[in-house]
């Protein structure tokens, strides 16, 4: 109710601080490189990265220095890593699953998942938005048969200093308020599991637009995603 209720009064200002940090924030490129590879030497292990801008490395100028390429390095000390990165700019849930529906069935073990930002800014209602991202569960166990999920926290949007106040404070509690339910509504899926990096208030954890990751920023997402897919291969290998 606070939320709704500051929304109802902040309207004409939010709306106004919306449209000028549109026209006014960089439009930074999606870095050069490679989108799918094989890396590493171990145990095969095939990864798949999807989502929206984050997941595309925006922030960086090659992918060697995004989420992808720093995660499969990580990876590769351990693995042999196929990775894949299906990312663009400006995608919401919905618009995910409708890319994936019309991509080639293809099989993974690890999924990985970078969404949130943009449903954050188009203001769609938290049901809406947890019934998507089930449905793109769905859809990676069903069609790309991924083994684990991890399933990225939206990020802290109120550390962007792209956003003026109080337009940063109310799509950063949007942001938060996401990430609560979908880490109640994960909380028992054996095939899912909701990860929240942590993100130091730093500056140098934002790229030149104050609004996307920097390399630093993709390097501790990485880290902490490593951490979690590792112990995640080890048990499938036990259970085989």
């Amino acid at each position: 109710m606070r939320l709704a209720a500051a929304k109802l009064a902040l309207a004409p200002l939010l709306l106004t601080q919306g449209m000028y940090v549109r026209r006014v924030t960089p439009k930074l490129p999606e870095p050069q490189g490679a989108r799918v590879g094989v890396t590493g030497t171990g145990k095969p292990l095939r990864l798949l990265i999807v989502g929206d801008s984050a997941a595309a490395g925006v922030g960086t100028a090659h992918q060697n220095d995004a989420l992808l390429g720093q995660l499969v390095a990580a990876l590769a000390v351990d693995f042999e890593v196929s990775w894949c990165l299906l990312a663009q700019t400006g995608l919401t849930t919905l618009a995910l699953i409708e890319q994936l529906e019309q991509q080639p069935k293809q099989s993974f073990d690890i999924a990985v998942t970078s969404l949130g930002v943009n449903d954050v800014t188009s203001q769609i209602k938290p049901k809406i938005w947890l019934q998507q991202q089930q449905q793109l569960i769905e859809l990676l166990l069903l069609k790309f048969g991924v083994q684990k999920i991890l399933l990225s926290s939206v990020p802290p949007m109120h550390y962007f200093v792209a956003l003026p106040q109080p337009l940063r404070w109310y799509l950063g509690q949007r942001a938060q308020s996401l990430n609560v339910l979908l880490a109640q509504a994960m909380r028992h899926h054996h095939k899912a599991q909701f990860v929240a990096p942590h993100f130091p208030p730093n500056h140098n954890l934002l790229a030149s637009d104050g609004f996307h990751p920097s390399s630093q920023a993709y390097s501790l997402w990485a880290a902490q995603l490593a951490q979690a897919i590792k112990p995640s291969v080890l048990k499938q290998t036990n259970q085989i």
